[in-house]
């Protein structure tokens, strides 16, 4: 899917990579929630995280928003894991009508929520626009590896 990605973004992208030569692959600049959600590329998450959340820290004081970063994957089940980490995914169902329903460990479910439901729109954005499927419902589930 090819996005045209504006002259904000673009320069949100530039800052992240002179900060911390990782790369992004794009950029959304959610006000709803005064954030910033960086697609990052598949294998440059340590670098663009930092030690210890050093790099985003840095990245949040020289933009003064919160910074949440998701690593690429080409697969929609590793893709769905990333968007929804540090929660346990514990299974991904697609529907027939093209929807995702995503379980997550039951103790891990307000954290898949996030305040206000800012992961699950987090999701929703991102699902929608690289994989053009919709989010259907986040659904607790008991961890099957415990």
């Amino acid at each position: 899917m090819i996005r045209t990605i504006c002259f904000k973004e673009r320069r949100y992208i530039e800052e992240l990579r002179i900060l911390t030569r990782a790369t992004a692959l794009d950029c959304i600049i959610d006000e709803r929630f005064d954030r910033i959600v960086y697609l990052i590329k598949e294998g440059d998450m340590g670098l663009a995280i930092g030690r210890k959340g050093s790099n985003i820290r840095k990245m949040q004081r020289v933009l003064g928003k919160r910074i949440e970063m998701v690593e690429y994957s080409p697969e929609i089940e590793k893709f769905s894991r990333n968007v929804f980490k540090p929660a346990d995914v514990v299974g991904i169902n697609r529907l027939d009508d093209g929807r995702l329903n995503v379980y997550i460990n039951k103790g891990d479910l307000g954290i898949a929520i996030g305040k206000g439901g800012c992961t699950i729109e987090k999701a929703r954005l991102l699902l929608s626009r690289y994989f053009d499927t919709d989010l259907g419902e986040v659904l607790a589930r008991e961890d099957a590896h415990a």
